[in-house]
């Protein structure tokens, strides 16, 4: 078990909250980092892309010129891919960019991300994420003033003030326990943890 501070809201030490070395502590696999991150930025593509072919482009039925005698290079149709208005050769056309990653490696890949953040002392347990408002300028001033943070990923469970705190900081951003994922963690440079997030997270990813 690695023994991580405990802070409040104003960056005093309150306790220690212990968690798992089989979550927080795992040798960092940048391969298993890496696969997921490729796959996860695949499946936010929306793989809409299109282009016409030859065949799908309006027109083009007749023969545009004689075959001979013109000089120039036959042509079948208007809408060749050689002329300008014919169809896209090679274009691309709609399809899913989604990438399959196991579950182990999902898992094993959000371990490496989390024991990278504590093994770089960039990862702060908060014991409650409690805002006086939710507002904008509270959260800058917990994240920016207090902690130094300039770009910080918070997780907490369902947290209202946070969530509406931190959505017009550019830099910042919030995500709810189950939302945890590898891309937005080694994104941002620090990673902020509720105390109940921590354990959850380490009950959750356990081996």
């Amino acid at each position: 078990m690695a023994k991580v501070k405990v802070f409040n809201v104003d960056k005093k030490p309150v306790g220690e909250v212990d968690l798992p070395d089989t979550v927080f502590g795992v040798k960092v696999n940048e391969a298993l980092v890496h696969q997921v991150v490729v796959a996860q930025l695949a499946g936010r593509r929306q793989g809409t892309a299109s282009t016409k072919t030859k065949a799908e482009v309006r027109g083009g039925g007749r023969k545009p010129f004689k075959q001979k005698g013109t000089g120039r290079a036959r042509q079948g149709s208007s809408r060749s891919p050689l002329l300008v208005g014919g169809g896209a050769a090679h274009g691309p056309k709609p399809r899913d960019y989604t990438q399959k990653v196991p579950r182990k490696v999902a898992r094993g890949a959000l371990r490496s991300a989390l024991s990278d953040r504590l093994a770089s002392k960039h990862l702060v347990v908060i014991d409650t994420l409690k805002l006086k408002e939710a507002k904008t300028k509270e959260m800058h001033d917990l994240l920016v003033n207090r902690f130094g943070m300039d770009k910080a990923l918070i997780i907490d469970m369902d947290n209202r003030e946070v969530s509406l705190g931190v959505r017009n900081l550019k830099n910042h951003k919030y995500l709810k326990t189950q939302g945890t994922n590898v891309y937005d963690i080694i994104r941002h440079e620090w990673l902020v943890l509720s105390k109940d997030a921590a354990l959850a997270l380490g009950e959750r990813l356990a081996p």
